[in-house]
C-alpha cells in the first residue's frame, strides 16, 4: 500500500489568552492526503479550518500533534530543514489582491519563490514565470504589470501561479473562490481540477462553499469546533451525511430545480464559544439526537465502510434512517458560515 504524501495526527493548536484562558481552534484532528488527491475541510467560520491549513504549513506553530509530509515530521524540523522542504508545500490564499504585494510586478512577485527556494538559475527563472503564466492561462505580458492592473479573477490566478512555481506536491487552497464572482468562480475550480491531472497535485481544499467542493474534492472532512466530525468520499458524504452536523451543513444546499424536496435537519441556538466547550460532544447542546451519553463524554471515531469515520454514538441509527439528501450543488453553510 502507498504511503500517504501527508499524515497529520493529534493536531491540536491553542491561543493563549489572559487569566489563563485560550482559543481551543484546534483540538486533537487527525486525516490523510495521498499523492494526487484532493480533500476537502469544511465547515462553518470559527470551525477551525484556517487554523489547521496554517499548522500543515507551520506557518502557525501548532501546540502538539504530528504533521508527516512524506514520511518527514515537520513539527520536529529546525528552521533550516524546514526551509529545504517549502517549496513542496505551498499555499493560495482567500482574498487574492491582499496576498500580492502592490508594489512589485507580476513577474517579481510570482519569480519571488524561486529566490527564497534558490531551485532554478537565475538566468532561467523568467522563462519559468512565463511559463507559469501560460500555465494559468493569463497573457505573458503580465510579467510588467501590476496587480491592481488585473481582476479578481486575474489575481487568484498569478496566486495560484505564485503556489505553483516551485513544483510543490501539495498545495494548501484556503478558500480560493470565496472573493470571487459566481461566473469566475467555475472558471478557477476548473483550472484547478485541470492542474490537479496535469501536475499530479495533492489539494488541501478548505472551504464553506459545497458546490466547489463537490466538483473539484475526491474527499471531504467535516470540521466543528476544531474537531473532525466526519470523513468520507465526497459523493457518499453528499449522498447519505451520517453526523447530525453533517446533516445539517448539507440540508443547507441550494438547489437550481424548485420542485425537488430537500430533507431538512436544522440545530438549535448559536456556536458555542471556543473558548469555553461543551462537555461530551460539542454539538450536544444544539442536536435534536442529543441523549445523556452525548454530554459525558466525546464520541470515539468509528469506521462506517471504507474511508468513512464518524464521531457519533448514533451513527449508525442515522444510516438506518436513511434520510438521503438529493443530488445536486450547494453555496453555503449553515448560517453562520
Amino acid at each position: 500500500m502507498v504511503a500517504p504524501l501527508l499524515t497529520v495526527s493529534g493536531l491540536v493548536k491553542h491561543f493563549p489568552m489572559t487569566r489563563g484562558h485560550s482559543v481551543q481552534a484546534v483540538n486533537d484532528i487527525s486525516f490523510e492526503i495521498h499523492r494526487g488527491e484532493a480533500l476537502a475541510l469544511v465547515g462553518e467560520s470559527g470551525s477551525g479550518k484556517t487554523t489547521t491549513g496554517r499548522c500543515v504549513l507551520r506557518l502557525i506553530e501548532p501546540t502538539s500533534g504530528s504533521v508527516r509530509f512524506n514520511g518527514a515530521d515537520i513539527v520536529d524540523m529546525d528552521q533550516r530543514a524546514l526551509r529545504a522542504i517549502r517549496p513542496q508545500m505551498q499555499m493560495v490564499f482567500q482574498e487574492p489582491f491582499d496576498s500580492l504585494n502592490p508594489r512589485m510586478r507580476i513577474g517579481t512577485i510570482v519569480e519571488e519563490p524561486l529566490k527564497l527556494a534558490n531551485i532554478v538559475p537565475p538566468g532561467d527563472r523568467r522563462d519559468r514565470v512565463a511559463e507559469m503564466l501560460r500555465l494559468v492561462r493569463l497573457d505573458t505580458d503580465a510579467i510588467n504589470r501590476y496587480p491592481h492592473q488585473f481582476s479578481a479573477g486575474q489575481q487568484q490566478r498569478i496566486g495560484i501561479a505564485r503556489a505553483l512555481i516551485t513544483g510543490p506536491q501539495l498545495v494548501v487552497l484556503d478558500e480560493p473562490t470565496s472573493a470571487l464572482d459566481v461566473s469566475v468562480r467555475a472558471e478557477v475550480l476548473d483550472l484547478l481540477s485541470d492542474l490537479q491531472e496535469e501536475l499530479g497535485l495533492a489539494y488541501l481544499f478548505i472551504s464553506h462553499d459545497l458546490t466547489a467542493v463537490r466538483r473539484v474534492c475526491d474527499r471531504v472532512a467535516i470540521m466543528y469546533l476544531g474537531r473532525i466530525v466526519e470523513t468520507g468520499e465526497t459523493e457518499a458524504i453528499f449522498e447519505q451525511p451520517l453526523h447530525p452536523y453533517s446533516r445539517a451543513l448539507l440540508s443547507s444546499v441550494l438547489y437550481p430545480d424548485p420542485n425537488r424536496k430537500l430533507t431538512r435537519f436544522t440545530l438549535e441556538g448559536e456556536i458555542p464559544s471556543p473558548i469555553n466547550l461543551p462537555r461530551g460532544c460539542h454539538l450536544n447542546q444544539r442536536c435534536s439526537w442529543s441523549e445523556p451519553r452525548c454530554v459525558e463524554a466525546y464520541p470515539p471515531t468509528e469506521r462506517y465502510g471504507p474511508g468513512r469515520e464518524v464521531s457519533c454514538y448514533r451513527a449508525r441509527e442515522m444510516a438506518e434512517q436513511d434520510a438521503v439528501v438529493p443530488d445536486g450543488g450547494g453555496t453555503d453553510a449553515p448560517a453562520g458560515a
